[in-house]
């Protein structure tokens, strides 16, 4: 898909993701607008997948996993649009007995999700496990798991940063979402984790920086410098410095929209600020 169409989808998704958590009132809406970009150049241009054979194994094509699961909203809107599910469905979000749930669960089957994720730390460790079971079966294709760098707080992304190095699982690209916000404020008063690419490469990681994440032919650079230092005994980390809330200018930088849907004043004003490209659900 070229840059521009490619633009025009993730400036749809944005506007999805703000209808999606208005309506349900109810979900976090700024890691969604800033991990956009990403989802949608992982799904729409980079990763090997096919919505229509979609299983929960994942064999025979590349695995993604939504560690930070609480912006699920952004991802939904991407395999909806991608094809996995109708795009009717968004309106579900939230609700009871939706497929749509406020964190990726797999009890409902909703197809593109194989993992229940939202509990913070847990996403990476599943990830390296699926990326042993390919190298087990010699299936040629990767894992990518995003993390938020909030997350980075929990303990298990380090034991699980120890052993997928140890045990060299080069077949295994995680990208952290690093905005520096998660609900109590900014990541480097909460509890500082910088310097970020200092401490990857200390536990044995391949490191990429992604300084430009909203910028298209960046992130598909970086996507294919990832990959091709896989394979070569060490997993693979890009460091992505996203915008909370990008694209709608009282979200941005501002934790506040962590976890917290806007009133009917604000989602107008966000609305015109993310004009229909495609169109709405």
């Amino acid at each position: 898909m070229e840059v521009k169409e490619l633009e025009r989808v993730a400036a749809q998704i944005r506007r999805d993701v703000v209808r999606m958590v208005y309506e349900a009132q109810s979900g976090h809406p700024g890691g969604a607008l800033g991990a956009t970009d990403i989802l949608v150049a992982l799904y729409f241009a980079h990763m090997r997948h096919n919505p229509s054979t979609f299983s929960a194994a994942g064999l025979g094509e590349d695995v993604f996993i939504l560690s930070n699961g609480h912006i699920c909203a952004a991802w939904y809107a991407v395999l909806a649009r991608r094809g996995y599910f109708p795009m009717a469905e968004l309106s579900t979000f939230r609700r009871i007995d939706s497929r749509l749930q406020g964190h990726p669960a797999t009890k409902e089957g909703l197809p593109g999700v194989r993992v229940a994720t939202g509990s913070l730390g847990q996403g990476l460790s599943v990830g390296i496990g699926i990326a042993l079971g390919k190298k087990l079966t010699r299936d040629p294709y990767k894992v990518y798991v995003m993390i938020g760098d909030g997350e980075a707080n929990e303990g298990q992304i380090w034991e699980a940063a120890l052993f997928a190095s140890h045990h060299r699982v080069d077949n295994l690209i995680v990208i952290m979402d690093r905005n520096y916000k998660q609900i109590d404020g900014d990541t480097r008063e909460v509890l500082n984790t910088d310097p970020m690419e200092d401490k990857w490469k200390a536990f044995g990681w391949e490191v990429v920086s992604l300084k430009e994440p909203h910028h298209f032919p960046s992130i598909l650079e970086t996507l294919q410098e990832a990959t091709a230092r896989c394979e070569k005994g060490k997993p693979v980390i890009i460091i992505a410095y996203t915008t909370m809330g990008k694209g709608v200018d009282f979200m941005e930088n501002d934790h506040r929209w962590h976890g917290k849907p806007p009133n009917s004043h604000e989602y107008e004003r966000a609305l015109r600020q993310l004009p229909c490209t495609l169109a709405d659900y």
